[in-house]
């Protein structure tokens, strides 16, 4: 738990995410040629796209807008930070030219497993390469793979052309009940990405009732938190099953659903430390790209999606803007997409999970002549 966590007092209520700020896909090849528009159901080629790159471990969302959105090299390197089914990798892959590398990094061994298998043809050719590890260590990662980094001149040895974070938690992960992410199905009360550090059920064990009850109101946004955390404490839960129950007789009936997917948020976030990780991520990212290259960052919840949204828009998670000496704006970033871009009709009624989907896309900008190597505005 984080020192800034436990030291805060009772926040306000979250602002709701604002649906005004989204749009419908546009349409018209990209870069990629990936058709985007063709994702209605009366056009259909968009949905070909889904089903082409679904599987039955995770199906990739908003997978064209991505691909079109992010690739401007077609010889480039492009890093997926989130590689879970490989789906968004597979589809870069055919995007891309025969010099391009696509690295894939997820700290789940399963995911790694199933994406290499699935992309050994990439891999024997050289164009796909897997790395465990937690895409919040992206720069060091790519370090150690001999890949990219700030080096003494300033200058990466091969900068990224793109960077995609598809932030959340897989298909599998969310089906499979021993991984315990969700309250469906009965299982053990892990929520871990990877495999190691501390499960849920530790963590609803260590913390005392009122730190248990912030994390839930602070990541889960849940506005009876305090009573759902007396009633965890009093359980003690070791499944999903148990923590179930207790935030059952916690809420009334018809709050029940949504109360349930705000704990159980909560809990992962935490469990997986994903805000920090978020927050450590998307500088590095910024750090590995060239100069013209993009960062996609698809969000699922409005914790994460305002943290994306500001970071791309001004450098900062405050959201502020830093001016030179003449008052101008100083930001890493040009915006891509104007406004998050959300999945149509078509994608959410093939793909309900789709539905929560934003995704944001920038371009990161020249640094001044004056900046030093490894740094940028806002940082």
């Amino acid at each position: 738990m984080t020192a800034a966590l436990l030291s805060m007092t009772r926040p306000r209520r979250p602002r709701r995410a604002d649906r005004a700020d989204a749009s419908r896909p546009a349409g018209g090849a990209g870069v990629s040629g990936f058709d985007v528009g063709a994702g209605s159901a009366r056009e259909g080629g968009g949905m070909d796209n889904v089903l082409r790159y679904a599987t039955d471990y995770h199906a990739p969302v908003l997978l064209a807008e991505t691909v079109d959105l992010l690739v401007t090299d077609s010889a480039g390197l492009y890093v997926d930070g989130t590689l879970g089914g490989g789906g968004h990798s597979a589809a870069l892959l055919d995007a891309l030219g025969p010099d391009a590398l696509v690295v894939g990094i997820d700290q789940d061994p399963q995911a790694l497993a199933r994406a290499s298998e699935r992309l050994a043809e990439a891999v024997g050719a050289g164009r796909f390469l897997a790395v465990e590890g937690n895409f919040g260590d992206l720069g060091a990662l790519l370090r150690r793979a001999g890949l990219t980094g700030v080096v003494p001149s300033g200058v990466a040895d091969r900068p990224a052309a793109g960077v995609l974070l598809d932030l959340g938690v897989s298909s599998h992960q969310i089906d499979a009940a021993e991984r315990g992410f969700a309250f469906s199905a009965d299982g053990p009360l892990d929520m871990r990405m990877g495999a190691t550090g501390e499960t849920a059920a530790e963590l609803v064990a260590r913390l005392p009732a009122a730190e248990l009850a912030d994390v839930i109101y602070a990541y889960g946004e849940e506005r009876r938190s305090r009573g759902i955390a007396r009633a965890i404490k009093a359980t003690a839960p070791t499944t999903t099953g148990q923590l179930a129950d207790a935030v059952r007789q916690s809420v009334p009936g018809k709050d029940e659903v949504k109360s349930l997917a705000r704990v159980f948020q909560a809990l992962r976030i935490a469990v997986n430390a994903e805000m920090e990780v978020l927050e450590a991520a998307l500088p590095a990212a910024l750090d590995a790209l060239a100069p013209g290259g993009r960062l996609a960052v698809i969000a699922y919840h409005s914790l994460e999606d305002r943290r994306a949204k500001q970071f791309l828009k001004t450098g900062r998670f405050s959201g502020q803007v830093e001016k030179d000496v003449y008052g101008n704006p100083l930001t890493p970033w040009t915006a891509v997409t104007r406004r998050a871009v959300v999945a149509d009709d078509a994608e959410t009624a093939l793909n309900p999970r789709a539905r929560s989907a934003r995704l944001r896309v920038a371009e990161k900008t020249a640094p001044p002549p004056s900046a030093e190597p490894g740094r940028h505005p806002g940082a």
